[in-house]
């Protein structure tokens, strides 16, 4: 068994057939061939410029940059795995990785229009998530009372609803409930290595396909958070609230990273535990219990981003 204090900290990512780690050195895809064979995408990290690393350590700041790193490298990798998902089978190369380095020309191209897909995507559907329901809410509540905490807990209710909604519809799709038991197996082995136990298919599986350090959880914890920031400001008219809304918007994910470090780090706390539960009831949306194939994508997609890491740091 290994020791808590000895456990580094690994984050994931679902894809299409697969799933993706981010070490501290390389981020690593594993995704499963229609040939039933692995492929690769094993992406170094590069040194990051210093404004960066002290933005990431900057309590609140840091939310934010995490969230659009996130974003951008997740966009990378979901790419690689529909390409791969939509091959057919035949003579590709049982491994892509990324061993010739392209030109700096190549590299800031491919870079800066991931970099703003990715971005502008997270932008337009967060815009998106905070103005409608705001309008929805205003539109059927707006002139029956003034209590404006009170429109703000139902402008917070509608988000859930629409949120739920959205999920739920979108896992009766055959590829995305797939997607979701992926979530679910990277859910398990993340928890399995947390726990110290040998990584084995039978083992990986005894696990939850829930856990507290998970996006789903972020996004209840913006609508909750929310709620609570918006009710310190006052508005006039519905143009005045929506425009809150967008310049809060940072304010709202810096809070809910920081929330949601601090629910992981209180999972094991007596009645502390219970803060995380709101996201983890989300989580019974977003993953599904997995297969032992999948379970086996999800290790091999690990213990490769620990073995590339174990190597780059003894050299």
């Amino acid at each position: 068994m290994s020791s808590q204090k000895d456990l580094k900290l690994y984050g994931g990512q679902a894809v299409m057939e697969g799933v993706m780690f981010a070490g501290k050195t390389v981020h690593v895809t594993a995704v499963r061939r229609k040939n039933n064979e692995l492929s690769f995408l094993e992406v170094p990290r590069e040194e990051e410029a210093r404004w960066l690393q002290i933005a990431k350590k900057i309590p609140f700041l840091r939310g934010i940059v995490a969230i659009l790193q996130s974003s951008i490298n997740g966009t990378r990798h979901l790419n690689f795995s529909a390409e791969v998902y939509a091959e057919e089978e035949g003579g590709e190369e049982e491994k892509a990785k990324e061993d010739a380095k392209p030109t700096l020309g190549e590299r800031m191209t491919l870079v800066l229009g991931l970099a703003f897909v990715a971005v502008l995507s997270f932008v337009f559907g967060k815009l998106v998530f905070t103005v409608v329901p705001a309008v929805i809410e205003h539109a059927l509540f707006g002139s029956l009372f003034e209590n404006q905490i009170l429109h703000n807990i139902i402008e917070g209710i509608i988000k859930i609803i629409f949120l739920v909604a959205y999920i739920y519809f979108l896992s009766l799709t055959p590829v995305i409930r797939r997607l979701f038991q992926y979530h679910g197996a990277e859910h398990k082995v993340i928890s399995a290595y947390e726990a110290g136990v040998p990584l084995t298919v039978e083992n990986v599986q005894k696990f939850s396909t829930l856990h507290y350090r998970c996006g789903s959880s972020f996004m209840v914890l913006t609508v909750l958070i929310g709620v609570v920031i918006y009710s310190f400001m006052t508005y006039d008219t519905l143009w005045d609230r929506v425009w809150q809304r967008i310049i809060l918007l940072p304010v709202v994910i810096g809070v809910s990273y920081e929330a949601l470090r601090v629910t992981n780090a209180m999972r094991d706390v007596p009645l502390l535990k219970y803060l995380g539960y709101p996201g983890l009831w989300l989580q019974l949306l977003t993953t599904k219990k997995p297969t032992d194939d999948q379970v086996e994508v999800s290790l091999a997609s690990f213990n490769r981003m620990r073995e590339i890491d174990e190597q780059s740091l003894k050299s």
